[in-house]
């Protein structure tokens, strides 16, 4: 009498013939480690052989994971130097401008008059036809006053090589009322560890004087390129010299690639704002 058979002998058979995820296809194995979050990636699945090494450093990896994602090259070109990197700079691109709108008050900011309450939370007048998701702004109530907010880039995620050898485009904006006889003044500096200005863009003032047409919304921008290495940090200035009643909303700092997300609308004003960079 033949001895009894396991329960599961029969299932060694299928055991001896079955495969791990490292015996896929190459192009397989990227497709399926391109659905892994970004940081298990280079924090864990990197780290797991000379396989998964290998393929997790492919650019098509990081190019399959950005298509995937969404993240798309708005250059007429559509080519990236550095696909990882353009990756983790889209996703952690956002406004560095803490309380931008005023939602929360006057926190965050810092004030070279050294008097909050020149500075006041309005409604923002025809907010529904320049931004309808925004409903306040900052109001400058006295003759000479400007506010400012310091950005530590390293406190954000921006490490330093990546500052001094990628360089990525850092874009300033800012929103003003156009109203009249007051001057507006806007000021960005590009600071070292010591704070030294390493570079700044300080436009023109901009007055705007009673015979000009009606009121409304200005956006400026300015866009950082190729700066000097050593940028650790960003000082963001703006305010008004001489007259009263300037108001200001929608302040942004973003770093990082000129990237647009799949299903994601370009906001924007519905007229056509004054573009004064």
């Amino acid at each position: 009498m033949s001895p009894a058979r396991s329960p599961t002998s029969w299932l060694r058979p299928l055991w001896r013939k079955m495969v791990t995820i490292s015996d896929l296809p190459p192009d397989i194995l990227e497709d399926v480690l391109s659905r892994v979050p970004g940081g298990d990636l280079v924090g864990s699945c990197r780290l797991v052989c000379s396989q998964w090494r290998s393929v997790v450093d492919l650019p098509a990896l990081w190019k399959r994971k950005c298509q995937r994602e969404g993240y798309r090259l708005l250059a007429s070109d559509g080519s990236a130097p550095d696909w990882k990197t353009f990756y983790f700079l889209s996703v952690m691109k956002r406004n560095l401008i803490k309380n931008p709108c005023g939602e929360k008050g006057l926190k965050f900011w810092e004030f070279k008059s050294k008097k909050k309450k020149v500075w006041k939370i309005e409604k923002a007048p025809e907010a529904d036809v320049y931004f309808p998701q925004i409903r306040k702004c900052f109001v400058a109530y006295h003759l000479c006053t400007f506010k400012h907010q310091l950005i530590t880039l390293k406190d954000e995620g921006y490490w330093d090589e990546l500052m001094d050898e990628t360089k990525p485009d850092i874009v300033v904006k800012d929103w003003y009322y156009f109203s009249p006889n007051y001057r507006y003044e806007l000021c960005v500096k590009l600071l070292s560890a010591d704070f030294s200005v390493l570079q700044e863009c300080c436009p023109e003032k901009f007055l705007r004087n009673q015979e000009r047409g009606e009121d409304k919304w200005c956006e400026v921008s300015y866009t950082f390129h190729d700066y000097p290495a050593g940028v650790r940090h960003i000082r963001f200035i703006h305010g008004s010299e001489g007259w009263t009643y300037m108001r200001v909303t929608n302040s942004s700092v973003t770093v990082g690639p000129e990237a647009a997300q799949r299903g994601e609308e370009l906001c924007g004003p519905q007229m056509q704002p004054c573009s004064v960079f």
